[in-house]
């Protein structure tokens, strides 16, 4: 085998983006093997967009035809899990989309069933794992260049979505269909990147609100306060009605500080010497120099890194990282494994708002469940008009 034959279930946005990178010769040790989807008209689109590539209803009967060796699930984000499942039980390689899924418990069964299939690959879409910019970010702290982590920032407000992007789809940010608002569907990369960088905290405390400035049941505005047990803390906000929208994302070490702009320019600033023994050391003459206009050139050294960004190319990079794994055994950049953390993190940050108080990682699974369904079921008796 010199490609890979790739399977789409559900060719909406994010699934027919995909089979054009793959028609389009965008990912070359990969090709589209075939096409799933429930909608009669995609059946009608795919046979002109794609004669030759077979089309199915069922995804199951995909996976057994013999046409694919690997899935990606384009689905709501419920599905995920149980269609990774049923791949891999058919011997397919499973590549899911983010989130994992909506509530750990059901990742958790997932990565415990690939587990079992370690002869198998399975990757996660966390095409922001391959951004060159996060990848220099997670070296600098790796390297332990600006020390240990005392503080982290992420303002994540550039996901502005009209009322008429949820009133699309009657599954759209609803807690039956979607599980979620913009914490399982925009921000999962935030989370995971915020996680995979610093580490995971160890509890939460959030302010949450739920059709906050769209007629929709699920969070648009969230403002989130990180423990990471040793004395470092975090502030996580995001939302979807910000329409110039801000990303910046700032983290404070003992021996410097990064502070990352719009995901495109990454500034340093590592200290002389660690700020312990500067504050150690220094006199306030000192420190006056310092505010009022001295050389900062004694205090630290700056770089500014640039980085270009095309739509696209991470989730390819993502596709041909998979198909290498399958091909040759090159190491996931997104192990399958890895996207139950940021389901913890929006786990968390929902229960900690529905509970009105502080939340320990990793989450009560059942307790989590049963508030989630309290919310399904109160949907179902009230439900909102779009």
């Amino acid at each position: 085998m010199t490609k890979v034959r790739m399977g789409i279930i559900g060719v909406g946005a994010q699934g027919s983006a995909y089979a054009n990178f793959l028609t389009e010769e965008k990912v070359e040790n990969m090709q589209l093997g075939a096409i799933c989807d429930i909608d009669p008209a995609k059946k009608q689109w795919a046979s002109e967009k794609y004669p030759d590539v077979p089309f199915y209803d069922n995804y199951i009967e995909m996976i057994e035809s013999g046409e694919v060796d690997a899935i990606v699930t384009c689905v709501p984000h419920y599905l995920h899990p149980e269609m990774g499942i049923e791949a891999l039980k058919r011997n397919v390689h499973a590549l899911v989309e983010k989130p994992a899924g909506v509530y750990t418990k059901q990742v958790r069964e997932l990565n415990e069933f690939a587990a079992t299939k370690p002869e198998l690959a399975f990757g996660i879409m966390f095409n922001q794992r391959t951004n060159p910019l996060y990848q220099k970010l997670k070296e600098i702290i790796d390297n332990g260049e600006i020390g240990e982590i005392r503080r982290t920032n992420w303002m994540i407000t550039t996901w502005w979505r009209p009322q008429g992007y949820y009133d699309q789809s009657a599954w759209r940010a609803t807690w039956e269909g979607e599980g979620g608002g913009v914490l399982v569907n925009q921000a999962p990369h935030q989370l995971d990147l915020l996680q995979w960088i610093c580490g995971m905290p160890k509890k939460v405390y959030s302010n949450v609100k739920y059709g906050y400035q769209r007629n929709i049941a699920v969070e648009d505005e969230v403002t989130v306060l990180l423990d990471y047990g040793n004395g470092a803390t975090g502030v996580f906000v995001t939302c979807t009605h910000d329409v110039v929208g801000t990303d910046r994302f700032e983290i404070l070490g003992d021996k410097g500080k990064i502070v990352v702009d719009d995901s495109n320019k990454i500034t340093v600033k590592r200290l002389i010497k660690p700020e312990r023994e500067m504050s150690d050391t220094m006199s306030m003459v000192d420190v006056m120099k310092i505010f009022m206009g001295g050389n900062s050139d004694e205090i630290y050294n700056e770089e500014v890194i640039t980085f270009e960004s095309v739509w696209g190319a991470q989730h390819t990079a993502v596709m041909k990282n998979f198909a290498s794994h399958i091909l040759n055994g090159e190491p996931l950049l997104a192990p399958g494994s890895d996207g139950i953390h940021g389901v913890a993190l929006a786990n968390a940050i929902h229960l900690s708002s529905w509970l009105g108080k502080e939340v320990e990682l990793p989450v009560d699974e059942e307790l989590y469940l049963n508030e989630l369904k309290k919310k399904i079921e109160e949907e179902q008796k009230q439900p909102l008009t779009k």
